[in-house]
C-alpha cells in the first residue's frame, strides 16, 4: 500500500508541475437553463434526446437584442444569452457550456450484467476477459456503436434545424470506449470550419481507477495507431502510470484530479462550448467539482451544463492524496448472479 501511495503522490506532483499555469478557480452552475441542473428533475428515465438536451423553454433578459431574423430557436436565444453574460461579466468571470457525454455500452458493461455485480467486482473484473470476450480497456459492443450513432443523428438535427452552437473544443478520456464514442459521434457532422473535430486526449478524464482491468488504459502507441488525428495532452506517457493491480483510487483522489483537469482546461482554453467524452463515475466526479447536483447517465447518454467560472487571486485550498485502497478478491469464481451475495464475503 505504501508503494502505491508513494507512486500516486509522485505522479500527482508531476502532474501539478505540468499544470503549473493553472490558477485558483471556483465553479458554480447557472440554474434555470437545463432541466438536469434542477433538483426537481429525476435522472432515472431522463431522455436527453426527447428533452432537447434538457434545455428549458424560457425567455432571457437578452432576447430583445438577439441579432438575426426571427423566429429564433431556443438554442439561438441561449447562445445570445451566454454571449451577453460573457460580455457583461467581470474580467475574472466567464460562462461556458460543458457537453458531457458518457461512452456507449462497452463489453465490460455487458459482462457485469451477465455475471452480476458481486461476482463481477470480486473476480471477473480483475481478469482481461473470459476467453470469449475481452473487457480490459473495453471496446464498444454493437449496441454501444448504435448508441453513438443515435447521438450523432441528434447532433445533426440540432445543428441543422435548431442552429445550436456546436462544441468549439473536444476532450476525451484515454479509454478506448470513450475515444471510439467521440469518434463515432462527431466525425462527419457539419461542424464550423474554425472548430473541427480534433479531440484532445486527457489522462485525468478517465474513469475512477479500480482493480478492474477495464480501467487500465492501453499504451499511447496503441491509441495513436487506432485513433489517428486525435491529439494527446502534453506529457502523456506511453504506459498507464495510474492503474495498479488490486488497488483502487479513493473518491477524494478522483475529485482532486477532476478539479485539476477542469482547471487546466479553463486556464488554457477560452472556448465557450466544450465537449467532454468520459465515464459515468468520472462525469459524476466532474459534476461534484462543478457544484452540480448528482445526475447519473446511462451508457451513450449526454447532458450539457452551463457553468460560471470564477478565477480568484492567490492559491486555492491545499489538496491531499490518499493511499490507494486494496481490493478484496475471490480465488475462485463466485456463483453467477447469486442474489444472496452482496459483496466478496460470499467467496468460497
Amino acid at each position: 500500500m505504501f508503494a502505491s501511495s508513494l507512486l500516486y503522490g509522485l505522479l500527482a506532483a508531476a502532474t501539478a508541475n505540468a499544470y503549473s499555469h493553472v490558477k485558483h478557480i471556483n465553479y458554480s452552475v447557472v440554474p434555470g437553463v437545463f432541466q438536469q441542473s434542477e433538483n426537481t428533475t429525476n435522472a432515472t428515465g431522463f431522455d436527453f434526446i426527447a428533452a432537447n438536451f434538457g434545455l428549458i423553454n424560457r425567455t432571457y433578459s437578452s432576447d430583445s437584442s438577439c441579432p438575426g431574423r426571427r423566429p429564433f430557436t431556443q438554442w439561438q436565444l441561449l447562445a445570445h444569452y451566454i454571449s451577453t453574460l460573457n460580455k457583461e461579466a467581470p474580467r475574472n468571470e466567464r460562462y461556458s457550456v460543458l457537453f458531457m457525454g458518457r461512452h456507449g455500452e462497452g463489453f465490460h458493461n455487458v459482462a457485469e450484467s451477465y455475471f452480476g455485480t458481486p461476482a463481477w467486482n470480486c473476480y471477473w473484473s480483475e481478469l482481461d476477459g473470459n476467453g470469449t470476450v475481452t473487457w480490459a480497456d473495453a471496446k464498444l459492443t454493437d449496441g454501444g456503436v448504435k448508441q453513438a450513432a443515435r447521438v450523432k443523428d441528434f447532433w445533426a438535427h440540432l445543428i441543422k434545424d435548431e442552429e445550436i452552437t456546436p462544441p468549439e473544443t473536444y476532450y476525451t478520456s484515454p479509454m478506448y470506449r470513450c475515444l471510439d464514442t467521440a469518434k463515432l459521434t462527431f466525425t462527419g457532422l457539419d461542424l464550423p470550419r474554425k472548430s473541427p473535430f480534433v479531440p484532445i486526449i486527457k489522462e485525468f478524464l478517465r474513469e475512477g481507477i479500480s482493480a478492474h482491468t477495464c480501467d487500465r488504459r492501453s499504451t499511447r502507441s496503441y491509441i495513436a495507431q487506432n485513433f489517428p488525428g486525435f491529439k494527446f495532452e502534453q506529457g502523456f506517457p506511453e504506459e498507464d502510470p495510474y492503474w495498479t493491480e488490486l488497488f483502487a483510487e479513493p473518491r477524494a483522489n478522483q475529485d482532486a484530479r477532476s478539479k485539476t483537469v477542469l482547471d487546466d482546461i479553463f486556464s488554457s482554453d477560452d472556448s465557450t462550448y466544450i465537449s467532454i467524452t468520459s465515464h459515468s463515475g468520472e462525469i459524476g466526479s466532474l459534476l461534484r467539482v462543478l457544484n452540480h447536483r448528482a445526475f447519473s447517465l446511462s451508457t451513450g447518454a449526454a447532458i450539457p451544463v452551463l457553468v460560471k467560472i470564477t478565477t480568484l487571486s492567490g492559491e486555492g485550498p491545499p489538496t491531499s492524496t490518499l493511499p490507494y485502497a486494496p481490493q478484496k478478491t475471490c480465488a475462485v469464481p463466485p456463483t453467477i448472479r447469486d442474489s444472496s451475495c452482496n459483496d466478496c464475503s460470499c467467496c468460497t
